[in-house]
């Protein structure tokens, strides 16, 4: 069935839409208000709706396909190469009409449950981030006194008692008070992300595919629940090597007249994610025995870092083989091509 091609730019309120009409071809590009946003589509023919994945993407995705669209949701990165004129609405929805015609890996539809586990990490994330700024403004303070710690947060709780004791005779009690304020905030921040993890655990106790990739070395509980959310449908991606690309853990490339260059990995795709692989990955190198022979023979003739990308991108080609073939991890699994 050839459905026509409409490009959506999403806004708060007025939302650009254009397309070409099959039958006079007419060309339209004309503004929708957000409450009749929906009822624009509601009657039409199924079609082909092309949207940049950003802001509320993701919810008007699902509206779409329970009115039987079609939806494609593209990297603003690749759409901007479509806008050859000026910045404005009745362009961009020009440019993501163009874009939605040629061929490109969309980005996955997710349900609204994968939508909430990505929603907890987005917000752990927020969290630790808060933290590590509250730690080294403790720090950075405090060594204006001339009181200097390790950087670790056991450190900086192990010090900060004595220091402020030891300050309480220099400097004003409001300081030593609010100081003491801002060390008992991390406990405080340290409750939150617990409890975020506790409810990722009791997500990833009722979710099989979850806890088919956590046996996986070098896959824990936020690397599990965060690929599973993110991936959406395995089978959307037509091989591991496919999966690994789309998150950026392969080589970028450059070259002219036949001649190719490798780079240093892309870094495209869910930064997020690729973050937690690599990680995962350095951890499993800490662990010999858990490595196997392949990266230990790897170790011998490439840097570590090469070694650590090498992995992670392994174990995202695992993460996809195992929900694609539904199948369950074995460490001595060799993968081979039919004869």
């Amino acid at each position: 069935m050839n459905y026509t091609a409409v490009g959506v730019d999403i806004a708060k309120s007025v939302f650009q839409v254009h397309w070409v009409d099959p039958h006079t071809v007419e060309v339209i590009n004309k503004a929708v208000r957000r409450d009749r946003f929906l009822d624009y589509f509601a009657n039409r023919e199924p079609c082909l709706i092309g949207m940049e994945a950003c802001g509320g993407a993701q919810h008007w995705a699902r509206q779409f396909t329970k009115m039987g669209h079609q939806v494609k949701l593209m990297p603003p990165k690749f759409v901007k190469a479509f806008n050859i004129g000026n910045k404005n609405d009745p362009a961009d929805a020009r440019a993501i009409w163009m874009a939605t015609q040629i061929p490109s890996k969309p980005v996955a539809v997710k349900t609204e449950t994968q939508q909430a586990v990505l929603a907890l990490h987005r917000m752990r994330q927020q969290l630790v981030k808060f933290r590590t700024m509250q730690i080294n403004s403790l720090r950075g303070l405090l060594a204006e006194y001339g009181e200097v710690m390790g950087k670790s947060r056991e450190a900086l709780d192990k010090a900060i008692p004595g220091i402020l004791a030891k300050l309480s005779d220099r400097l004003p009690t409001m300081l030593i008070d609010t100081l003491r304020e801002q060390w008992s905030g991390l406990t405080g921040l340290d409750r939150q992300i617990a409890g975020i993890e506790q409810r990722l655990q009791a997500w990833m106790k009722d979710d099989v595919a979850c806890q088919t990739i956590a046996a996986i070395p070098g896959v824990g509980l936020l690397s599990a629940t965060a690929a599973v959310a993110t991936m959406g449908d395995a089978k959307a991606f037509r091989s591991g090597r496919e999966f690994a690309a789309w998150l950026g853990l392969v080589p970028k490339q450059t070259g002219s007249g036949g001649k190719v260059q490798l780079l240093g990995i892309s870094k495209r795709g869910d930064t997020y994610v690729r973050t937690l692989l690599i990680h995962g990955a350095r951890s499993v190198l800490r662990h010999p025995d858990k490595a196997g022979a392949w990266v230990q023979q790897l170790g011998k003739r490439r840097p570590f870092n090469v070694v650590i990308v090498a992995l992670a991108n392994k174990i995202a080609r695992t993460i996809w083989a195992l929900l694609a073939h539904d199948r369950q991890y074995g460490r001595e699994y060799m993968s081979s091509k039919p004869l």
